[in-house]
């Protein structure tokens, strides 16, 4: 299995030891936990539904941070990628891998999409229904 992506949880002062490693492969995330009890998450990209980029100021110091990602898997449901180096650049790597995904999935998701009058306005809607 070819990764194009893989590092691990970062803690004290950016450095690598921890026992939680990540790992991206064109179609799925890994996240490996523990020592000498193992535990393996998988996720398949195309259920990866948003991500965000997480900078506390000790983060930013070491040149680490945490993307939070909200996911339609069952098991996994949202989740974080802890303290990695060059956060910035894995979460625009992921974010085009999970677009890429989407569309050779033919996935699509709905969003609604309303400004503050159009909420007024349905509320009234509602009220003359009543």
């Amino acid at each position: 299995m070819e990764y194009l992506w893989k590092d691990r949880k970062r803690t004290i002062f950016g450095l690598p030891l921890s026992f939680t490693k990540y790992m991206v492969t064109e179609e799925r995330l890994f996240i490996e936990q523990g020592f000498l009890n193992k535990k393996e998450d998988e996720v398949r990209l195309y259920r990866i539904t948003d991500l965000s980029l997480n900078r506390s100021f000790g983060q930013r110091i070491f040149g680490v941070g945490t993307i939070h990602c909200c996911s339609a898997d069952k098991t996994l449901g949202d989740f974080d990628i802890v303290s990695v180096k060059h956060p910035r650049d894995v979460k625009e790597q992921l974010s085009e891998l999970v677009e890429a995904q989407r569309d050779a999935k033919r996935v699509t998701s709905r969003e609604y999409m309303m400004d503050h009058d159009d909420e007024h306005d349905m509320d009234d809607d509602i009220h003359d229904l009543q």
